[in-house]
């Protein structure tokens, strides 16, 4: 089997595992009791909030441990607007977020706010420009993603960061969920006021994750009980999943090799210029490693993947949020791309462990495969 859909979720590994299974089996005490098994928990958690917060740049008291990007993002996005909504009613985001940010900006607009959205170029990118003509007094907030989980674009973050600064008295949030661990994500060289991270994303557990929330960020909370995470998120905390977050982040920092994915992208992108029937759909600069969206027109997306799933190889079409709906990209349209460009893209997302035979074989199988599946379309 050869697993290229790194980007909707990536294989725990074993040291991450053996983490959360010792700590589920060994420290299982609440953190909020006042016994001594309560303790070792919650000193077992405020140790993984510490670690997490260093490799990000970030102080403990800013981490939320989350269910995971999803729940970060909604707690950024809702627990901002709801705080300042007496300063303005104005937020920007853009085409291409996650549908967790998306679809939150349209349930807000149907409250009542009134939402601008960045438009992107053919590579993908927001305009600076455009950013600073929208920024007003009545701007409370703007969400940009870091990297987009289709087509691998990297957005300006840090100059968007200096422009909302300057021209508003926003706040800016950034889903990291698909940068953490592939390029630079520091919270400390930048001006970004909150950043969503998942564990899953880079050989972690499925819920887990985190909220860096800066000292000053007033957000309100959208769980309430009994006041875990400082009150920003009830519920017994996952002290398990938070203590094996902090080893997924720590592992991933040590091993992903930038060059090495950076090569086997590099080969993809030379395999795939050279053929008349697919058409790249990443940048090739200001993209991540680890993702290339590419297209055959005249193929469904879908169409695709199943072809190569009979081969064992696994790719996706859109986000694996979305995927199972059968829509075509919001991201690849927003992009300029034709609608029979963007029914048949795929992303193809690799991680640190994918080898060059894999790549290798990717290629072997798409050369015979695809050909196949278009000669099937003439002959009907």
């Amino acid at each position: 089997m050869i697993y290229l859909d790194n980007s909707a979720t990536t294989k725990p590994s074993k040291e991450v595992l053996t983490s959360f299974i010792t700590v589920t089996e060994k420290y299982y005490g609440n953190p909020s009791s006042l016994h001594g098994l309560g303790s070792t928990a919650a000193n077992l958690l405020d140790k993984a909030r510490e670690q997490a917060a260093a490799i990000i740049g970030a102080n403990k008291d800013e981490i939320i441990f989350t269910s995971g990007g999803t729940e970060a993002n909604n707690l950024a996005i809702k627990g901002i607007t709801e705080s300042v909504k007496h300063k303005g009613n104005h937020i920007i985001t853009t085409q291409i977020e996650h549908p967790s940010v998306w679809n939150v900006y349209k349930e807000l607009e149907q409250k009542g706010f009134k939402v601008s959205i960045l438009e992107v170029g053919r590579d993908g990118r927001i305009s600076l420009d455009e950013l600073k003509n929208l920024l007003t007094k009545e701007t409370i907030l703007v969400s940009i993603m870091h990297v987009n989980n289709e087509i691998g674009t990297i957005q300006p973050i840090e100059e968007a960061g200096k422009l909302i600064k300057k021209y508003s008295s926003a706040y800016f949030h950034v889903d990291a969920v698909q940068s953490f661990g592939k390029i630079p994500v520091m919270v400390n060289q930048s001006l970004v006021d909150m950043l969503s991270i998942s564990a899953h994303k880079f050989h972690g557990i499925k819920g887990a994750g985190l909220l860096y929330k800066r000292a000053k960020a007033p957000i309100l909370p959208q769980v309430t009980g009994g006041n875990q995470e400082s009150g920003f998120r009830s519920g017994t905390q996952n002290v398990a999943g938070a203590v094996s977050m902090a080893k997924a982040m720590r592992e991933i920092t040590e091993k992903f090799n930038s060059n090495h994915v950076n090569g086997l992208k590099a080969e993809l992108i030379h395999y795939f210029s050279a053929l008349p029937y697919t058409c790249i759909l990443t940048p090739e600069a200001f993209s991540a490693p680890h993702i290339i969206n590419v297209s055959v027109p005249g193929l469904k997306g879908e169409v695709i993947v199943h072809a190569l799933e009979k081969e064992e190889i696994y790719i996706s079409t859109t986000s694996a949020c979305s995927s199972k709906k059968a829509e075509v990209s919001r991201t690849v349209q927003a992009m300029g791309c034709s609608p029979e460009i963007a029914k048949g893209s795929v992303r193809i997302s690799m991680a640190y462990t994918t080898t060059k035979s894999d790549i290798d074989q990717l290629q072997k199988v798409w050369s015979t495969v695809i050909p196949s599946l278009l000669k099937g379309i003439k002959r009907k």
